[in-house]
């Protein structure tokens, strides 16, 4: 995690420890009021992903494992220890005694057997979908009250990290009673985390208050016991000048999502900013090849050298979002560095749609056999400046005679257009997570699916790539840990040298907080821990 101060427009970064600005003894007590830009839309714990559902169940939910943000490290948390078999289809987990639900009832080895079944096999009564961290599950045994078991058809060696994930968050038996749909309610939500939802305005306001019993936060952390804060109040805020507004005259405490243009306001006046990592792949530029006009990998290699991510950068945002290098961060287990896959060279880009048959026309779009090289993407709204950054790469591929046409991420038909290559050819991608299984997330038929694979999401392709999946489940099965990474490294190239999808930058969560915000933390993936957190008095 990074702390950003910005001062007579230098950038300096400097790494800062978990327990940040905790040197002083916290002060007990308090409301701290979170400015949030996007109301969550599920709490079911593998929808934790996105980044507004997972802000919150970072609060209410505890996990087996808790993965060190600085060193990435697997460390006690609900689990006690564990041990696997050699080839990672077995993994015991013995349990710390005394853990309840914030209902009262035991988070025991039947409690954790019951939310890994549903996280690795779904509930198809329930709707209840298979968490994307968790691969291979065949199923669990309660060997005792505190010791679980669980199985695996094949080698799952990201297993271990992702019982730490956002996704395997755990929660009572009674939440795993309730549909899908309605887990979009937070009340419904009972884990055993140091907070617990107290009321909820749908898609506007939750208020969390502190669980005063708590006494089991992960082994290594510097906070042990209760919260320090009575509560948390989460606002709902889509309008960004008035979040930064909020915060700057002291009506807010922290804020998420702050654009690259405010930080500088937020430094000077010493709010700082912090710039949490999300280790996984890039905010990126994705092809659905199903789609003619760009099935050609000319097509698609020319779009990709077309694209001047630097420019984009640099035009758009401020030094806490890097340059992407390859199709995941340079923080990522396994990253392997492509830049030179991914220069900007506009004559290559030039030459290559030459050469796959498209001609400029008067107007400057290339056009084959009477059709237009006109491609559709929708702006996705959880990505900083995304509008933006789609409007620049348009600018920059009509330079070379491809017409990109930017929809409003809110329009009516986004979701269904979103699943038809034919009507969306180019699609936004990006997912945290700190472990090589992280590219197998987006870009497998049944996990995110970012290419719109056959068997996936859409009824409506019949485009497969057998060779990128092996790939893929590779990662996800590949015992040996220099092969897993040697496997994700090859799998990164095999993505650009297709052209299946261009990296722009590494994309951070950005947050800033008030001077007399003390201890904020963060995940290892940048969500917010308000666990150890507390308000200096000011």
């Amino acid at each position: 995690m990074q702390v950003t101060t910005l001062a007579r427009g230098a950038a300096l970064t400097f790494a800062i420890s978990f327990a940040l600005n905790a040197q002083a003894a916290p002060v007990k007590g308090g409301t701290l009021v979170y400015l949030e830009q996007q109301a969550h839309t599920n709490l079911y714990p593998p929808a934790g992903g996105f980044y507004p559902n997972g802000g919150i169940l970072n609060q209410i939910t505890d996990k087996l494992t808790w993965q060190n943000p600085e060193t990435l490290e697997i460390e006690p948390w609900i689990a006690k220890s564990w041990r696997s078999n050699a080839d990672k289809t077995e993994y015991t987990f013995t349990l710390r005694p005394g853990v309840t639900f914030s209902d009262g009832t035991p988070l025991d080895a039947n409690a954790v057997a019951k939310n890994f079944d549903t996280y690795g096999l779904g509930n198809k009564a329930l709707r209840q979908p298979v968490s994307e961290v968790i691969n291979n599950y065949d199923h669990s045994e309660v060997v005792d009250p505190l010791t679980v078991k669980f199985y695996f058809k094949k080698p799952s060696p990201g297993f271990l990290q992702g019982t730490s994930a956002i996704g395997s968050g755990l929660v009572s038996l009674a939440t795993l009673g309730r549909s899908f749909d309605q887990l979009g309610d937070a009340r419904n939500i009972i884990g055993s985390g140091p907070f617990v939802v107290e009321s909820e305005t749908l898609g506007r306001e939750l208020n969390l208050v502190a669980r005063k019993d708590y006494q089991w936060g992960p082994k290594n952390s510097p906070q042990q016991g209760p919260a320090n804060l009575d509560g948390i109040k989460i606002l709902v805020t889509p309008e960004d000048s008035v979040r930064i507004g909020a915060l700057l005259a002291g009506q807010a405490d922290v804020i998420r999502q702050v654009q690259a243009y405010d930080e500088k306001q937020a430094s000077d006046q010493h709010f700082p900013i912090y710039a949490a990592p999300t280790r996984g792949v890039n905010d990126s530029i994705a092809f659905r090849p199903a789609n003619p006009l760009v099935a050609d990998v000319k097509v698609r290699q020319a779009l990709l050298h077309a694209t001047n991510a630097k420019q984009i950068v640099d035009t758009l945002f401020s030094p806490n979002y890097p340059v992407a290098t390859s199709v995941v961060a340079k923080t990522a287990p396994g990253y392997v560095d492509l830049s030179d896959k991914l220069a900007f060279d506009p004559a290559l880009a030039n030459r290559l749609l030459d050469e796959a048959g498209w001609k400029k026309a008067g107007n400057g779009v290339r056009e084959k056999e009477g059709q237009p090289l006109s491609l559709t993407v929708y702006e996705s709204l959880p990505q900083p400046q995304n509008k933006e950054v789609l409007q620049l790469v348009a600018q920059q591929w009509k330079q070379v005679g491809v017409q990109l046409n930017v929809r409003a991420g809110d329009a009516g038909s986004k979701v269904q257009d979103s699943l038809d290559p034919a009507k969306t050819p180019v699609n936004v991608v990006e997912v945290g997570r700190a472990d090589p299984d992280v590219i197998k997330s987006q870009f497998h038929p049944l996990n995110r699916d970012g290419l719109l694979q056959k068997g996936g999401l859409s009824q409506k392709t019949d485009f497969s790539d057998a060779k990128l999946n092996a790939l893929l489940e590779s990662i996800s099965s590949e015992v040996d840990g220099p092969k897993r990474l040697a496997v994700a490294g090859d799998t990164q190239r095999y993505l650009i040298e297709n052209a299946y999808v261009i990296p722009v930058f590494e994309e951070p969560q950005v947050f800033a907080g008030a001077p007399w915000l003390k201890g904020l933390s963060f995940e290892a993936v940048g969500r917010p821990a308000f666990y150890g957190a507390w308000l200096e008095k000011h």
